[in-house]
């Protein structure tokens, strides 16, 4: 059954950081925002994956949780008063005679709207799953993850976390003072991730507060009726180690996927939408890409730098959503912060 057709000013697909502080920017200059999601919450990966880890490189924020940032963003939002769709993948994108779009979402939902802008992270994605013969079984309630959700569940466990990115070294000093136990193992004797981070980690595993296994890795896993009770190493010589383990977290990043974005006619360079920096739009008309989605020379993929591109973004959508209308640029200590 066809559902009523959504009116706004721009359609934003995906919910994470940068989607919504594009909602704030965009409401400064009274243009109305709908955002679209597959998962069934806003927040995108910071709900999704890691709600309860800090990120310190926000403006303002020392340190704050993923969550809080994500909570901070929705007041900081609100007196724009945006709409949203959650739990709806987009699967179609229609171009009207007028130059806007229909977006339309897997179970019939459509968004009209003049500018579209994507703002979906990663894309669809899914962890990458060590090639563990039997792995699946354990997934979820079995004791492998892929993500840390709630830190609580590890108090007083058998903790193995796999990886050297920031997420491994991130997690094994976090759950270090969780965890009954904690052994962190990675394939080399170096870590891809912050120095500052790989210091505390060889500190803790001086210290006797964690194990740490280099140059080794996942090699077997090992449980009764579903549930995990140990996990096999194996070290550069081929030699086995059976660790005791109530929870293994292999931490080797997510394998990202553009979806249906990829037939949208963009172009597309090593997975992700490039852009011009001087709006961050696409080759399409009135289609911009932001945050983690997009790529140019110097892309980092951080969210205060996907704030910045929501920021050009908006300036230039402007022209789209009022034709007729000459912007002025005001700061918000001039203008204030003026609801709908």
């Amino acid at each position: 059954m066809s559902k009523e057709i959504i009116e706004t000013d721009i359609a934003i697909i995906g919910a994470g950081p940068v989607g919504l502080f594009a909602v704030f920017e965009a409401g400064l200059l009274k243009m109305r925002c709908h955002l679209i999601d597959a998962l069934p919450q806003v927040g995108g990966q910071l709900s999704e994956i890691y709600p309860r880890k800090p990120i310190y490189d926000i403006p303002g924020y020392p340190s704050i949780d993923a969550q809080d940032l994500v909570d901070e963003l929705m007041k900081q939002i609100a007196p724009f008063q945006p709409s949203f769709t959650l739990g709806e993948r987009v699967e179609t994108l229609e171009k009207q005679e007028d130059g806007s779009y229909h977006v339309i979402g897997h179970e019939g939902t459509t968004i009209h709207a003049p500018v579209v802008v994507i703002a979906g992270g990663l894309g669809s994605f899914e962890p990458r799953r060590p090639d563990i013969e039997g792995i699946l079984e354990y997934e979820g309630k079995g004791g492998v993850h892929y993500f840390v959700k709630n830190p609580d569940i590890y108090k007083d466990q058998k903790v193995i976390i796999a990886g050297g990115g920031d997420s491994a070294l991130d997690w094994t000093i976090y759950l270090s003072e969780v965890a009954s136990s904690l052994t962190l193992v990675h394939r080399s004797d170096s870590f891809r991730g912050a120095p500052d981070s790989a210091e505390k980690v060889f500190n803790l595993a001086e210290q006797g507060k964690i194990n740490l296994v280099l140059q080794s890795n996942l090699s077997s896993i090992h449980g009764q009726d579903g549930k995990l009770t140990q996990v096999g190493v194996k070290d550069k010589g081929k030699n086995e180690t059976i660790l005791d383990a109530d929870y293994v977290i292999p931490l080797f990043g997510l394998s990202p996927k553009l979806g249906p974005i990829g037939e949208w006619g963009l172009n597309i360079d090593k997975g992700a939408v490039a852009v011009d920096t001087f709006d961050y739009s696409t080759n399409v008309e009135r289609i911009y890409a932001i945050g983690d989605i997009n790529t140019y020379p110097g892309k980092l993929k951080l969210i205060l730098c996907g704030f910045h591109e929501a920021a050009l973004m908006c300036q230039s959508a402007f022209k789209y959503v009022y034709p007729d209308q000459k912007l002025s640029f005001k700061y918000t200590t001039v203008n204030g912060i003026h609801s709908f």
